[in-house]
This record gives C-alpha cells, sequence and structure tokens, in this order.
C-alpha cells in the first residue's frame, strides 16, 4: 500500500506553474480541536479544483477558511489571491476581493424573490453580471423571477446561489456540495453552467461528494485526509488511480 507521502510526492502542480491562489500551511480549528492542519496548495487561473476526501477531512473547513467566515478561524498560515492576502482579511473584505462562496444550505433569503436575492448581492460593488446575463446562464430563473427564492426546486436554488455569487465580480468561486439532492439530468445542467464560467476565466474550487463527477469536470483535485493533503495533481489521474480512491475516497 501506498504511502500518503507517495501518492503526493511530485504531483503538485505549484512548481511548475504560477498561482492564482495559494494556500500556504493554513490551521483551522473549532474550539480547541484543529480540523486543518498545515493545509497547503495553489490553485492557477481559470481552473477548476476538485476538493476531495471522506466526510470530515476538513474540505468545508478549507472553503470557509479561504472565504474568512468567521467559524473555523484561520490561526495559522497564509492565504493569498492574485498578491492579496486573504489571511489578512474579514470574510466582508474577501468577498471585495474577489471571493464568492455558495455554501453547502445555499443560504437562500427568505421573504425574497428570485430577482431581489440577485439585486441584494449587487447592492455595493463591485458588480459582476448583469440579471440579464445571469438569466441567459439560467433561463429557469428568468421565467421565474418573481417567485420567492426558497419556493424553488433545489436545482433551481441551486442555480439561484451560483448566480448570486456571480452578481458579484469574482475571481474565485467556491461551491460546497453543489449536487447534492440534485438529479442527475439537473447535474448536468449545473456542470455545463460551470464549464460556462471556466470559459470566463473564473477560477473554481469544487467541494463534492460525488467525487467521480467532480473528477471528470476538474483540471485537478487536492485529496485531504484528516485535515490533512494527502494528494495534489491531475483529477484524471485520480479517475485512474484504483488505490488511491479506494483508499481516500473509498469509491
Amino acid at each position: 500500500m501506498n504511502t500518503r507521502a507517495d501518492f503526493s510526492k511530485g504531483h503538485n502542480l505549484a512548481e511548475t506553474a504560477p498561482a492564482f491562489l495559494s494556500v500556504w500551511n493554513m490551521e483551522s480549528y473549532y474550539g480547541e480541536s484543529y480540523i486543518v492542519q498545515n493545509v497547503s496548495f495553489n490553485v492557477h487561473e481559470g481552473e477548476i479544483l476538485a476538493l476531495l476526501g471522506r466526510n470530515g477531512a476538513g474540505k468545508t473547513s478549507t472553503l470557509r477558511s479561504i472565504a474568512r467566515m468567521n467559524a473555523p478561524q484561520v490561526m495559522k498560515g497564509e492565504i493569498w489571491l492574485d498578491h492579496q492576502p486573504l489571511h489578512r482579511m474579514t470574510s466582508y473584505q474577501a468577498a471585495q476581493a474577489g471571493i464568492g462562496l455558495v455554501p453547502e444550505d445555499r443560504s437562500i433569503i427568505p421573504g425574497l424573490t428570485v430577482e431581489e436575492n440577485i439585486k441584494l448581492a449587487q447592492i455595493a460593488p463591485p458588480i459582476g453580471w448583469s440579471i440579464d446575463r445571469l438569466y441567459d446562464l439560467f433561463p429557469r430563473l428568468g421565467e421565474r423571477r418573481m417567485q420567492e427564492g426558497v419556493t424553488l426546486s433545489g436545482g433551481e436554488q441551486q442555480m439561484l446561489a451560483i448566480a448570486r455569487a456571480l452578481a458579484r465580480d469574482i475571481k474565485v468561486l467556491l461551491l460546497d456540495e453543489p449536487y447534492e439532492g440534485l438529479a442527475p439530468v439537473i447535474v448536468d445542467e449545473i456542470e455545463k453552467t460551470l464549464r460556462v464560467i471556466k470559459e470566463q476565466g473564473i477560477t473554481t474550487i469544487l467541494v463534492e461528494q460525488n467525487a467521480v463527477r467532480a473528477l471528470e469536470l476538474a483540471d485537478r483535485a487536492v485529496i485531504l485526509d484528516t485535515g490533512s493533503v494527502v494528494y495534489d495533481g491531475s483529477a484524471a489521474e485520480v479517475l485512474a488511480n484504483e488505490e488511491l480512491r479506494a483508499e481516500y475516497l473509498a469509491i
């Protein structure tokens, strides 16, 4: 059986291309329990990175740390976005710098229509995609623009959550479990959308339990196990490596 070092050695692409987003020796915690331990990886501009691992591996904590959400807090290490020190920023400042987080619960605001949810994201600059452009990307949202957001289907709510992130001028899109609870045909639509977003030069980090679908979409993969990086390399290699998938992804 290969060791963690065997799987990760020689696969980190950080040394072969300039990084757009860099996470250096990051540690995050809840209370006195460390969730993320000395995590380091780079993401390149316009790339789709699949951040994978079993439940409890630290994937969501890593996304929330990059977005500078209050819990968990980054206690050690650095996070740089296009030469900007995210690790010194609040969540609001990170959003201003270009981080867009779509959480697992989607956080659609009750009492507001689809269009009001989007407009709320555009109250303060920097403004991203126009509402008309977002409706071109998500025709279903245009059809339901006056419907209360929380009454949409699960797939439509996911579309709205992504649209709301794009309504800001983001550089990095962080997606936490975007396929959860969705029918395969809706997942196909979400993936088509993510490819369009990639064509626009937006960098995406995707946390997803459906690892095969995520790997088929992604350029690269980082695998976490008990809060540490055990693999950093091409997504195609993970798909081809049965031993690696069995040990760390149970697939």
